[in-house]
C-alpha cells in the first residue's frame, strides 16, 4: 500500500488556518557562497539577519569551488543560525516554521541548508518550507517595501539567472524572457578575470568603471530573432576577451576602466529595453529589480530613467538586500506557508528548477 508522506507531513505539521499572531520564520540560505540565516516576521519585517561570506576563500581560486563552498556551509550553518536567534532575542522553540533555500544552486550547497534546515524543523516539531531561491531575491523587495503588493513585473539579474517575469501573485510567476547562455553575474565575473580584478566580479568591475568612458569601446548588443525579449551575454563575453587577448598580442595597454565602463553600458543595453518592452506589453504601473546585478550602479540607474520615461513605479531593494541572504528567503517562506507549499521530510534539494515549479512536488 503506498502511504503518501507528504500528505501525512503537511496534515501533521502545517496548520490549516492563521491566527491573528505574528508568524516567526526562521530561514537559511546555503545556495551558494554564503552561509546565511535570519527570523522573519509576517513575510515583512527583519527581526535578525546574518551572513557569513566565503568571499576570502573563493577569491583564492578565481570564482566559487563547490566542494569548499559546501564544507563551509557546513562549518558556519549552526553559528549562523545561533545568532540569527539571539539577534532576534528568540529561542529556537518560539519560532513558528523553518524554511531553507531548496533549488536552484549548487547542490552540494543547497544541501547542507536544506538538511540542517529540515532536522530542525522536525525536531521542533514545526513546519519545513522549502524556497526557490529567486522567488525569494523577488521577495526582497517586501521586505523594502511594504506596502508592494503582486502583480508586477520583474527583472532578474543574478549571477546564475537573468529573467524577466510577471509576478502574478506570491506564488504565481510567468517568464516572458530569459538568457540563452550566460547569465549577467556570470559575465561580470568572466570579464573580471579577463581584467584581472578578481572574484566577486560585480562590485569590482562596477567600482572601476567609475573612472572610465562607457564609450570607450564598442561591444556588441545581441538580439534573439523572434524572441525579442530573450537575452544572451556570451558574444558580449567573448568580445571583452577577444579585444583584451588582441590588444596583449599587439603589445598594446587595455583602458580598464573604460573597459570596465563600456560592459557595464553594455550589459544595461542588454536589459533595460527588453524590460521596458515588457512593460509596454504588459501595461504594467510596478517594476521590481531583484538580485545580485541589481546592485550595480549602472543598471540601478538606467532603471530609474526608464521608470520616468514608462511612468511606473521602480522598487529597488537596498544593496544589502541585492546579494544572497536569508531575510528574503523566510519573507517568500511566509507566502508560500500560506499557499500551502509545506515540505516532508523527504523533501530534496535541487541544483536546478524553474521560477514557476513547486518545489515542494519536485520529483
Amino acid at each position: 500500500m503506498y502511504i503518501n508522506r507528504t500528505r501525512i507531513w503537511r496534515a501533521i505539521f502545517c496548520k490549516t488556518e492563521i491566527t491573528g499572531e505574528a508568524m516567526k520564520i526562521l530561514a537559511i540560505e546555503s545556495s551558494c557562497d554564503e552561509t546565511a540565516a535570519a527570523v522573519i516576521e509576517d513575510g515583512r519585517t527583519i527581526l535578525s539577519s546574518v551572513v557569513d561570506t566565503q568571499i576570502e576563500t573563493h577569491a583564492l581560486y578565481g570564482g566559487v569551488v563547490p566542494e569548499i563552498a559546501s564544507r563551509r556551509h557546513m562549518e558556519a550553518v549552526v553559528r549562523v543560525t545561533q545568532k540569527a536567534l539571539a539577534d532576534a532575542n528568540m529561542d529556537k522553540h518560539e519560532v513558528d516554521a523553518v524554511a531553507a533555500t531548496c533549488a536552484p544552486g549548487l547542490i552540494g550547497a543547497l544541501l547542507v541548508g536544506a538538511n540542517f534546515g529540515k532536522a530542525l524543523a522536525f525536531s521542533l516539531n514545526k513546519p519545513f518550507i522549502p524556497v526557490h531561491h529567486i522567488r525569494g531575491h523577488i521577495a526582497a523587495a517586501y521586505l523594502a517595501y511594504p506596502d508592494l503588493k503582486p502583480p508586477f513585473l520583474t527583472l532578474i539579474a543574478s549571477g546564475g539567472h537573468s529573467e524577466i517575469v510577471m509576478v502574478r501573485d506570491y506564488t504565481s510567476f510567468e517568464i516572458l524572457g530569459g538568457t540563452r547562455d550566460d547569465a549577467a553575474g556570470e559575465a561580470f565575473d568572466k570579464v573580471a578575470r579577463v581584467l584581472g580584478v578578481g572574484y566577486p566580479g560585480g562590485p569590482k568591475i562596477d567600482k572601476l568603471a567609475q573612472d572610465g568612458d562607457p564609450a570607450r569601446y564598442k561591444l556588441p548588443d545581441s538580439h534573439i530573432k523572434d524572441a525579442p525579449l530573450d537575452f544572451s551575454f556570451s558574444g558580449l563575453k567573448t568580445a571583452v576577451i577577444n579585444l583584451a587577448h588582441n590588444a596583449e598580442q599587439k603589445g598594446e595597454t587595455i583602458d580598464r576602466n573604460g573597459l570596465a565602463a563600456s560592459f557595464c553600458a553594455a550589459v544595461v543595453q542588454t536589459l533595460v529595453p527588453r524590460l521596458e518592452m515588457a512593460v509596454k506589453q504588459t501595461h504594467t504601473q510596478r517594476v521590481v529589480c531583484a538580485g545580485g546585478v541589481a546592485a550595480n550602479s549602472f543598471l540601478r540607474a538606467a532603471l530609474q530613467d526608464m521608470a520616468k520615461r514608462t511612468h511606473t513605479r521602480l522598487y529597488l531593494p537596498p544593496l544589502s538586500l541585492c546579494g544572497d541572504n536569508a531575510a528574503m528567503i523566510g519573507s517568500q517562506a511566509y507566502y508560500e506557508y500560506l499557499a500551502g507549499n509545506v515540505g516532508c521530510t523527504l523533501q530534496n534539494a535541487f541544483a536546478t528548477a524553474e521560477i514557476g515549479e513547486n518545489i515542494c512536488e519536485k520529483r
